[in-house]
């Protein structure tokens, strides 16, 4: 069992730290390939959906049914799965749109302060944006560091797929924070350092989700877990990896991209029947 929980530990901070994978595209690339990052997008998008509604509502399901009956336990397991996407919702809502975190930057958008000069109202404006973006992401980073945690725990395998999806989602999270610090302070030291300290907030939520979950890891908690984790991966699908998808790059390239994941992520549950 402890090698479980630090295996799941390990896997929650490699998705949540991924930001500074983005942090480093967005300050020291000098292109930002954007078909590649649809792709990449649509793949995670389309490992999130398939493993949601094939693996883990499954399971979700065949563990409350156990614990409380056909009817009850299906009708529990629907409810927890929106439970999950109201959750992210809410979470969402209080978020002001003009400094959301899955607001994209291109690198090709990132320009030396010293050859564009801004303004002290300008910089701190930027600043602020930075700063509120990454405590943004941090705020959805917890339940997502949670879902990586509870899957991993519970399934190694399944728990490793949804760590890469996750570590995917989060490196768009990086240059979102990166970027408009750097233009304020044009330190790219700092800029990363704060896209960096954002994904902690993953295994931070790992650990909180250990330690009031831990004396109740039964399969009725682990049930309930599961169908919230299906909600929030689905609606961080279709809210957040789909559109930036398309933000990226050509509609057709998303596509293939999604359907590319559910593949990989069919043939990978099967080798582990």
């Amino acid at each position: 069992m402890a090698d479980n929980v630090l295996f799941a530990f390990f896997l929650t901070a490699f998705a949540g730290l991924s930001t500074g994978i983005g942090s480093a595209i967005g300050l020291f690339a000098k292109h930002t390939n954007t078909k590649f990052l649809s792709f990449a997008m649509g793949f995670s998008a389309g490992v999130m959906i398939y493993v949601s509604f094939v693996e883990i509502m499954s399971k979700a399901k065949v563990s409350l049914t156990t614990e409380l009956g056909d009817v009850q336990g299906s009708w529990i397991t629907v409810l927890a799965f929106f439970g999950g996407m109201a959750v992210i919702a809410v979470i969402d809502k209080f978020v002001p749109k003009f400094e959301n975190p899955h607001e994209f930057y291109r690198t090709s958008e990132l320009e030396v302060p010293e050859q564009k000069i801004h303004p002290p109202t300008e910089k701190s404006r930027l600043m602020r944006i930075g700063i509120v973006t990454a405590m943004a992401i941090g705020i959805h980073n917890f339940p997502e560091g949670m879902a990586t945690f509870s899957a991993a725990l519970k399934d190694p395998n399944l728990g490793i797929a949804i760590a890469v999806a996750i570590a995917i989602h989060n490196i768009p999270e990086g240059i979102a924070v990166s970027v408009p610090i750097y233009y304020a302070t044009g330190e790219r030291k700092k800029a990363f350092l704060f896209s960096f300290l954002s994904g902690l907030a993953e295994p931070l939520g790992a650990l909180l989700g250990y330690i009031l979950l831990a004396n109740v890891f039964s399969e009725m908690a682990f049930g309930l877990i599961f169908a919230s984790i299906a909600g929030v991966m689905v609606f961080i699908s279709f809210d957040q990896l789909l559109p930036a998808a398309e933000e990226y790059g050509a509609h057709h390239i998303s596509l293939y991209g999604l359907i590319t994941g559910m593949v990989v992520m069919s043939l990978s549950l099967l080798a582990f029947l």
